[in-house]
C-alpha cells in the first residue's frame, strides 16, 4: 500500500509528476523485504521511545491529580474534625460556667429568703435568747448557709464602704479620720459573688 501522492511544492512546475514517500520496508522494486536503513532504524526507536513516554506519562500525571484531590480531601476532614473538637470545648466551658452561675443563684436565692429568719437570730442572740433547742437549731442553719459560701458580715469600727454599707445613720466626731461604721443595726450578707443585703450601719465622719 502506497502513500497519498503530496501537494506540488512552490518549485514544482504545472508538467512535474507527483512525488511519493515510501515509508515500507518493502523494496518498491523487488517486492521483498528489505532491512531498514541506519537512519531509518534510528527514527524508528525515537517515535516508539516517544509513544512509550506519552503512554506512562498519562498514568503518572492521573495518578498525581489523584493524590493531590486525597490529600485535599484530608486536609478538609482535618480542618472539619478541628472546627468540631473547638466547639465541643467552648460547650463544655459554657456549660460548667453556667452550671456554676445557675448554682450561685440558687444559693443566693435560699439566702435571701431567710435573711429575715437570721436577722430574727441574730438579735436573739444579741439578747441572750438564744439557748435551748432553738440555739442548735440556728447553728446549724448558718452552718449551712456558711458550707454554700453566704456570709455574715458589718463590725463596728471598720472603714465605711457605700458598695457593701448602707449607711441608716450619720454624724460627726474628732475621733476618726475616715468615714467609721459606729454602729451595725442590721449585719450584712453575702457571697463570694455578689452582696446579699448590704450591712445596716451607723456612720461616723471626721469633723472637716
Amino acid at each position: 500500500m502506497t502513500d497519498q501522492p503530496t501537494t506540488p511544492g512552490p518549485d514544482e512546475g504545472p508538467g512535474e509528476s507527483p512525488r511519493f514517500t515510501d515509508k515500507r520496508r518493502i523494496d518498491p522494486e523487488t517486492g521483498e523485504l528489505r532491512e531498514p536503513t541506519a537512519e531509518e532504524a534510528v527514527i524508528a526507536e525515537a517515535e516508539a521511545a516517544a509513544a512509550a513516554g506519552q503512554q506512562e506519562a498519562a498514568p503518572a500525571g492521573a495518578a498525581e491529580q489523584l493524590a493531590a484531590e486525597r490529600l485535599e480531601e484530608l486536609q478538609r476532614a482535618n480542618a472539619a474534625y478541628y472546627n468540631l473538637e473547638q466547639q465541643y470545648s467552648a460547650y463544655v466551658k459554657r456549660s460548667k460556667t453556667e452550671a456554676g452561675a445557675a448554682h450561685d443563684r440558687g444559693v443566693a436565692s435560699v439566702a435571701e429568703a431567710l435573711i429575715p429568719v437570721l436577722d430574727d437570730i441574730e438579735l436573739a442572740r444579741q439578747h441572750g435568747d438564744l439557748t435551748g433547742p432553738f440555739a442548735s437549731i440556728a447553728e446549724k442553719l448558718e452552718g449551712t448557709l456558711n458550707r454554700f459560701g453566704v456570709e455574715r458580715y458589718g463590725a463596728v469600727g471598720e472603714e465605711f464602704d457605700p458598695a457593701v454599707h448602707e449607711a441608716l445613720m450619720h454624724s460627726h466626731s474628732a475621733d476618726v479620720s475616715v468615714a467609721t461604721v459606729q454602729m451595725v443595726l442590721q449585719p450584712g450578707y453575702r457571697t463570694a459573688e455578689r452582696v446579699l443585703r448590704a450591712a445596716r450601719v451607723a456612720v461616723v465622719d471626721p469633723e472637716a
